[in-house]
């Protein structure tokens, strides 16, 4: 809404209404779509010209990047894109949500049989969780065995989530942060 409009809805005083406009914007609550109407908030009251706010839409802001993002979401998310996850894999993911809840959230699955469990990765202890489509994958990859091998490497940006390099891996970690591309398979 404009200012104006803002005003004839909530009948409140222009003086009043601009300090309850700064106190959400202050706290990440409200926004406007143009600078002219936060500039004109910066400003303080004695040197504003007349006529009052006249540029900009106000809108109040979602924040549902407030709630924490649940274990099943993160659960799915994980096994979508690197079809089996454990808790090694973790360790290169930037939430805030430990293994404990995304293993409950992965028994969960299981039981209703939309995820495998099992031993899925040799080298690794724990629990592991793969989606069925991976474990198909895996186990067409062991049958071939050094057969596959001949296969050009596959390379992947540093910043790619399938950089495992020294995670997964007994070599140097690569950070995600460098232009470098890192050597998958």
């Amino acid at each position: 809404m404009f200012f104006q409009e803002l005003a004839r809805a909530t009948r409140l005083p222009p003086a009043f209404l601009e300090a309850g406009l700064s106190e959400l914007i202050a706290l990440g609550s409200a926004t406007c779509d143009s600078f002219g109407g936060l500039r004109w908030l910066i400003v303080p009251a004695s040197k504003r010209r007349e006529g009052g706010v006249s540029a900009g839409r106000w809108s109040l802001v979602s924040r549902d990047v407030t709630a924490p993002a649940s274990p099943e979401f993160v659960a799915r998310r994980m096994l979508a894109r690197t079809g089996v996850v454990f808790r090694k894999t973790l360790a290169r993911e930037r939430q805030p949500i430990p293994w404990r809840d995304i293993a409950r959230v992965c028994r969960t699955l299981e039981a209703r049989g939309e995820i495998r469990g099992g031993r899925f990765v040799s080298g690794f202890d724990g629990e592991q969780y793969a989606l069925p489509e991976a474990v198909t994958l895996l186990r067409a990859v062991r049958r071939r065995g050094d057969a596959g091998s001949s296969a050009e490497p596959l390379t992947v940006s540093a910043g790619d989530p399938l950089n495992f390099r020294g995670i997964l891996t007994p070599d140097e970690r690569v950070s995600p942060a460098t232009r470098q591309q890192v050597r998958v398979a």
